[in-house]
């Protein structure tokens, strides 16, 4: 018999007839007649080389080979019926053990992985988070399990990739309190355009839609500094004149009131019109059914949309 021939029934049934030692035991446990229990003992007889249960008086008795075999079949048995059965839905939160790594940009982490964190220890003592950043939106670490969860704008092509959103999110301007921009006059196109900005590279090549917009007005901002992140754009924009571009999550709903990040800024407008955009947390299908992973997603959910309401 090659390994694709092996019915998986057959270990079922061959534990409940050496628990029992009888075929008609046996067969009222599995709700079989006595002569399909017959046939089946037959066919574990031909499987096995071994006749398992013989004659002895009115009843039957285990084979030397039947013995050997009575602890290891129960538990493969019950190996069988574990995989098998439904997946257990709730998971031991205080037991649990375990490393999630998590994808997000550097403003998720200046500003939403300290509430994560706090929410998922609370829970989940022994749980470890990983937090790692998005040099992309590459979905190959999603498929291949390097990455648990990923916090961002939606980019990837991948059918199968899982999303929820999170919130709407929208880039605003940022300045010190104090700017010349902010005081005085409303801040139009021909005054944004006049200051001076420092870019975060993660907004790209930097021609987004507000860029195009004050093109067409034959106007166009000068980028002094560009760095890594928001946080660092915003850090720029405290300490000097420069006027930075950020996502309005930044400082959105309480999150960031009184953040060493936000303290001395102050956030406005931006005179031409801007998309919203949505953030999502994003994971692939093979995880979607664990328990473990599913509290994870709940949870950052939680704390996400407790910080930004969706209007």
């Amino acid at each position: 018999m090659s390994d694709t021939d092996v019915d998986l029934n057959l270990l079922v049934a061959l534990d409940v007839l050496l628990a029992e030692g009888s075929v008609t035991g046996a067969a009222r446990r599995l709700g079989l007649s006595t002569s399909a229990m017959s046939r089946t003992l037959t066919r574990l007889r031909a499987a096995t080389g071994d006749p398992l249960l013989v004659r002895a008086g009115r009843g039957l008795v285990p084979t030397p080979r039947a013995t050997e075999l009575r602890d290891h079949v129960r538990e493969l048995a019950r190996d069988v019926r574990a995989v098998l059965r439904p997946q257990i839905t709730e998971v031991d939160l205080v037991a649990l053990e375990r490393t999630f790594t998590i994808r997000v940009n550097e403003a998720f982490l200046e500003f939403l992985s300290g509430p994560v964190v706090a929410a998922v220890s609370r829970a989940a003592p022994n749980v470890c988070l990983r937090f790692a950043y998005k040099p992309d939106k590459d979905a190959l670490p999603l498929r291949e399990g390097l990455i648990d969860l990923e916090i961002g704008v939606l980019g990837t092509s991948a059918p199968e990739i899982r999303t929820q959103l999170l919130f709407y999110d929208k880039l605003v301007g940022v300045a010190r309190i104090g700017h010349p921009l902010l005081t005085g006059a409303a801040i139009t196109p021909e005054r944004y355009a006049a200051c001076k900005h420092v870019a975060a590279s993660q907004e790209g090549n930097f021609v987004k839609p507000i860029d195009d917009a004050l093109e067409q007005l034959g106007l166009r901002r000068a980028i002094m500094v560009v760095v890594p992140g928001y946080p660092d754009a915003m850090r720029i924009a405290r300490q000097s004149d420069l006027v930075a571009r950020v996502p309005r999550s930044c400082f959105g709903n309480g999150v960031a009131d009184g953040h060493a990040a936000t303290a001395g800024l102050q956030t406005f407008e931006l005179p031409l019109p801007m998309p919203e955009f949505k953030v999502s947390a994003i994971w692939h299908p093979r995880v979607d059914a664990d328990p473990a992973h599913r509290w994870l997603r709940d949870t950052v959910m939680s704390v996400c949309r407790a910080a930004y309401p969706r209007r």
